[in-house]
Parts: C-alpha cells; sequence; structure tokens
C-alpha cells in the first residue's frame, strides 16, 4: 500500500533541506497603526515591528472612511453573503461596487470575483474553453493565476519572451488568422516590478486581430488616472477587451475584478465556473472596496506620496549598491540569489531591528534570484526608511545581494 505520511514527509523534509520551507511569522496590524504591527515569536514577547512588504500600497485598509463602510454594511446586512449570486440573491454594496469600478475604467461593465486569482483563472479558462480553438499568447512571467486559468481551458498556449513584442509578432504570424487568438500579460509585474511596454504590445495584438487581456492587479488604485491603472495612463482603454484587477492589493480589501465591453463581461458572468459557483464577495468586504474605489478616484495627493517614499528608497538603495534596476514602480527587489541567505537575512533584519521583509523563494520566483520584495507605502515615513536603509547597510556585505 501506498505509504502517504511517508510522502508528505518526505517532500516537506526536501523544503526543509533547501531552505524554502514557508513559515508563516504571527502578525498582528492594529486600525490605525500600519505599517506598524506587533509580531509574535514562537518563543518570547511580543515585539512592534515595521512591515516592509504588505501589498497595501496606499494605506486604504487603514482609512477611517473605509473601514466605516464596512462597519455600516456589516451591520445592515450581517457579515456573510448567504451564498453566490445566482442562488442567494446579489446585495447592493456588490451592485454598487461593479458600477463604480467600471466607471472608474471607464468600461461599459464590471465583475467582481472572490479574489484577483479567481478572477484571473476564471476567466481565462472559460475563454480558452469556450472560445474554438482559442491560441494563447502567455508572456513568459506571467502569474500562476493565469498560466492556471490557460492551462484548465484545454487551449494552445504559445509562450513569448517577456515584454517582448518582436517575439510576440513572430509568434501571432505563424498563427492561421481564422484562428481566435488571446495576448495575455500583466501591465506591472510583482516580483521584479517591472511594466509592460503597453503600446507596443497591445498593437502588435491588434494588428492580428487578437483579444488583449492585461492583468492589472498591482496597477490599480495606484497608478493611472484615479487610479484606474497603466492602461488608463498609456490611453489605451479602448484597445484593451478585459482589464482585470485586485481589490486586495492598492484598495486594501479583498477580491478580484475584471471590466470590459458589456456583452464579453456578461458572457463570462454566464459561463465561468469559478463565479457561478463561488460564494459572493460578503457586503462588508464589498462595501470596503466600494468606500476605497470612490476615494482614490478623487485622492492622487496619496498616491503621489507613495511615489515620493518609492523614490526615497530607491535612492538609498541605489547609495548602497543594490538599486532595483528593473524596477518602474512600488515594488522594489532586493535579490539576494540564494534560499538559505534570502531566509537568513529576512530573519535577521526581523529579529534585530523589528523590520518585517518575507524572502521570496522558488517557486514563486526561479532558482538563483531568491529576494525579499520591498514595498514602500503612503504611510512609511523618513524615520522608517531611514531605519530600513540603515539596517540593510549592516547586513548586506555579508548577503551578497545583487542589483536586479
Amino acid at each position: 500500500m501506498f505509504d502517504y505520511s511517508g510522502f508528505f514527509a518526505d517532500r516537506l523534509a526536501a523544503l526543509h533541506r533547501e531552505q524554502r520551507y514557508r513559515r508563516f511569522r504571527p502578525l498582528s496590524r492594529s486600525a490605525g497603526g500600519f505599517p506598524r504591527a506587533t509580531w509574535q515569536p514562537s518563543v518570547g514577547a511580543a515585539h512592534d515591528v515595521v512591515v516592509w512588504c504588505s501589498n497595501d500600497y496606499l494605506g486604504m485598509s487603514q482609512n477611517p472612511r473605509v473601514i466605516a463602510a464596512a462597519r455600516a454594511a456589516a451591520a445592515q446586512y450581517g457579515t456573510g453573503a448567504g451564498g453566490t449570486r445566482n442562488i442567494s440573491g446579489t446585495h447592493a454594496p456588490l451592485v454598487d461596487l461593479e458600477a463604480e469600478l467600471a466607471a472608474a475604467q471607464r468600461r461599459e461593465a464590471a465583475l467582481v470575483f472572490s479574489s484577483g486569482y479567481v478572477a484571473n483563472d476564471a476567466t481565462l479558462a472559460t475563454l480558452g474553453q469556450q472560445l474554438p480553438g482559442c491560441v494563447f499568447l502567455s508572456d513568459r512571467h506571467n502569474h500562476a493565476s493565469m498560466i492556471e486559468g490557460m492551462r484548465r481551458s484545454g487551449a494552445r498556449i504559445e509562450v513569448f519572451m517577456h515584454n517582448d513584442a518582436v517575439d510576440l509578432e513572430r509568434l501571432l504570424g505563424q498563427l492561421d488568422p481564422a484562428l481566435p487568438r488571446i495576448v495575455a500579460f500583466e501591465s506591472l509585474y510583482s516580483m521584479d516590478g517591472d511594466l509592460a511596454p503597453l503600446p507596443a504590445l497591445v498593437a502588435t495584438a491588434r494588428r492580428h486581430g487578437a483579444l488583449v487581456y492585461v492583468d492589472e492587479t498591482h496597477a490599480v488604485g495606484a497608478h493611472g488616472p484615479g487610479g484606474a491603472g497603466l492602461v488608463a495612463a498609456a490611453g489605451l482603454s479602448e484597445c484593451v477587451d478585459v482589464v482585470q484587477g485586485g481589490l486586495g492589493k492598492a484598495y486594501g480589501a479583498v477580491g478580484g475584478f475584471i471590466t470590459g465591453r458589456a456583452s464579453l463581461i456578461d458572457f463570462i458572468r454566464s459561463n465561468a465556473a469559478g463565479f457561478i459557483f463561488t460564494t459572493a464577495l460578503p457586503p462588508a468586504d464589498a462595501a470596503a472596496a466600494l468606500a476605497s474605489v470612490r476615494e482614490l478616484r478623487v485622492d492622487d495627493a496619496l498616491r503621489g506620496r507613495l511615489f515620493d517614499r518609492v523614490a526615497s528608497v530607491r535612492r538609498g538603495l541605489a547609495a548602497l549598491g543594490v538599486e532595483p534596476r528593473e524596477s518602474r514602480s512600488q515594488i522594489l527587489p532586493l535579490r539576494i540569489g540564494d534560499s538559505g541567505r534570502c531566509e537568513q537575512l529576512a530573519q535577521r533584519l526581523l529579529a534585530d531591528f523589528g523590520l518585517y521583509l518575507q524572502p521570496i523563494n522558488y517557486p514563486t520566483v526561479p532558482r538563483g534570484t531568491e529576494r525579499l520584495r520591498i514595498t514602500p507605502t503612503a504611510l512609511h515615513d523618513e524615520a522608517m526608511i531611514a531605519e530600513l536603509l540603515s539596517a540593510l547597510r549592516h547586513y548586506l556585505p555579508a548577503t551578497r545581494a545583487v542589483a536586479a
């Protein structure tokens, strides 16, 4: 008989040997206190720490009006949605949220999912399954949620070199013009912080009659007019068929969404198993996201403060000789290049300086590119930045960090 317990134990032991076993560090955030939090080590007393790897880029999870909206919705509607939207109905905060997202993106319609991962997976799987003979053209660095959705669809997948419009052109030119094809990529990549060459990729896709799908999970809220994202900032909203976004990053809530033409969005709503068979976003979560989207449509100052902080950290990293040159965003990867050193540096920064940075190891990034992912937020101050840079200066010679 198969030794299930032995199999699991052996695989876990291998993760420990390779020093890429994922450890959850207990952190308690306090409303109004972010980016400060409380870390509870397995032994000893709790410690105050500063979080440097959150996706809550604008601190909207701490915004009093967002918190008040969630509290009011919970008091009015209760804590859960009660089931799927097909069975239990669609509550008002969710309807209003989809209308607000469509308006923010200047699109005809929007559809909200339980997470950004599900939005990508369900939408791409549905399109690949339903479009006859569909071919995906996928950027090599696409997120796992996009890759999984395309894979599950059973459609043919062609992978083009990262951010390479010439390679995309080559692959598209080899396809039968009669076949439906979808060019799928991200506007802002979460591990390197680099940006897609949107005009070149979109123009290439359009020349070949391809549908264009852009993941803007890390861009919406933080980039573009009113937080509409990088597609809108580039003036390409009319040329991109689907913009996917996340509500759990710059918007500080939870969930994911897609926007596009009403017919396409309705098609996904009517066919995507990941939407149809999933319990709807609870009213309090939808209300929080709605309040955040509304506020960020008019608050450019908060985005300006974020990028002031990013520039300050970037200058400090450059002075240390480890500026992440590929990054053009709020994501600043500090490459260590070894899982063991990466884990050790993260632990030392936490234990010695009260700085929380989570090591990023394989398979999230390729072997040899292990890193700490620094994400300044609008709520970090100059004293926090100075503390971070001082701590890194203390440890970097021993870790042999390399500029990205």
